[in-house]
C-alpha cells in the first residue's frame, strides 16, 4: 500500500461549505462524529474557533478520537501595514493548534499560511493566471520576507508551516509557488485541485517538491466546469457551485500518480481530503455521502 505507516488522512469543514463561523449549518460535534464514523483520522481546522480553542477543542477531538491536521491562516503579506495587523490573527491560530493534543509529531498541526482572496484573480481564476493580475516582479522580496517572517513565528511555537498557493490569489500557479520556494524556507501545501485548475501538473509538482511538501489536500477538480464557467465569466465562486471540485476519482487529477510520486519522495504526514463544497444552497445529506465515498475511494486507490 501506498504511504503505509507514514500518513493519516484527514477530512475537512470547507467540505460541507463551512468557510467563515456565520456559515455553519452543520455543527462541530456533528461533524467531528460523522469523520470518525467514516474512519477519518483527524480533521483540519475550518475557520478558527469553529471547532473550539483551547479545552474547549482539545475535548471535542478527544471525545471523537481525532487528530488535528491543521488550518488556513491568510495574511495579507503585500501589504505591510495589513501584514502588521494580521499577526494577531495568525498568533490566535496558533494557540488554537497548541492547545490540540498530539500522540506523533509527524501529524502535529500544520499552520496553512496563504493569502486572502485577490478581487481580480477570483473574478478570472487559473488556466492560464491572467497577465497583469500577479505580484509585480519587484515586490516578490518583500512579499517573501513576510511569509518568511510568518513561518518563522509558526516555528517559534513548535509548529511547522506550510505555504498553500490557491486560485484567486496572488500565489496561484506553479510558478508562483515555485517563486516562493525558491526566496523562503517554508514548505508547500501540495494541493493537487487547484495546482491542476491553475494549469499545473500535480503529479510533476510531488516529483519536483519532494522534500519541500510538508501537507498534501487531495482535492479532485473537473476541468471541463471550469472551462465552462470561465467561458461564461464566472468567478471562483461560481466554479465551486457548479461542481469544480468533484468528489475523488471523478475529475481529472491523477491520484495515482500523485500518490506514487509522494511515496517516492518519502512524503510523511497528512493527507487531507477536500470537496470545496458551496457556502450557501448545499445539500448536506449528499456531503455526508460524498465524504464517507471519498474515503472508501482513497482507500481502493492506495492499494
Amino acid at each position: 500500500m501506498q504511504l503505509t505507516g507514514r500518513t493519516r488522512v484527514a477530512g475537512a469543514p470547507v467540505n460541507h461549505g463551512i468557510y467563515q463561523p456565520d456559515e455553519v449549518e452543520f455543527g462541530p460535534d456533528d461533524l467531528l462524529a460523522s469523520l470518525a464514523r467514516d474512519g477519518y483520522d483527524g480533521v483540519d481546522s475550518g475557520p478558527i474557533g469553529y471547532l473550539g480553542t483551547g479545552d474547549t477543542l482539545a475535548r471535542r477531538l478527544t471525545t471523537a478520537g481525532l487528530s488535528l491536521a491543521g488550518g488556513w491562516v491568510d495574511l495579507r503579506y503585500a501589504d505591510p501595514d495589513g501584514f502588521e495587523a494580521d499577526l494577531a490573527q495568525l498568533d490566535a491560530a496558533l494557540d488554537a493548534f497548541t492547545a490540540a493534543p498530539v500522540d506523533d509529531p509527524r501529524f502535529a498541526p500544520r499552520p496553512t499560511l496563504a493569502c486572502p482572496g485577490d478581487p481580480a484573480r477570483m473574478a478570472r481564476p487559473g488556466v492560464p493566471a491572467d497577465p497583469g493580475t500577479g505580484l509585480p516582479a519587484g515586490d516578490w522580496p518583500a512579499f517573501a520576507a513576510r511569509v518568511q517572517r510568518a513561518a518563522d513565528r509558526c516555528r517559534e511555537r513548535g509548529l511547522e508551516p506550510v505555504f498553500h498557493y490557491h486560485l484567486g490569489t496572488q500565489v496561484e500557479s506553479e510558478a508562483e509557488a515555485d517563486r516562493l520556494l525558491e526566496l523562503t524556507d517554508v514548505n508547500v501545501c501540495l494541493d493537487t485541485g487547484h495546482l491542476l485548475l491553475a494549469g499545473g501538473d500535480p503529479v510533476a509538482a510531488a516529483r519536483r517538491w519532494a522534500g519541500r511538501i510538508a501537507q498534501v489536500h487531495l482535492k479532485d477538480a473537473d476541468l471541463a466546469v471550469h472551462e465552462r464557467v470561465r467561458a461564461a465569466g464566472g468567478g471562483l465562486t461560481d466554479v465551486v457551485a457548479a461542481g469544480g471540485f468533484c468528489p475523488l476519482g471523478a475529475g481529472d487529477v491523477d491520484f495515482a500518480g500523485v500518490l506514487a510520486a509522494l511515496d517516492e519522495g518519502g512524503y510523511t504526514g497528512w493527507l487531507v481530503i477536500e470537496q470545496d463544497a458551496p457556502a450557501r444552497g448545499r445539500d448536506l445529506d449528499r456531503t455526508r455521502t460524498d465524504q464517507a465515498a471519498n474515503l472508501r475511494w482513497l482507500a481502493g486507490v492506495r492499494r
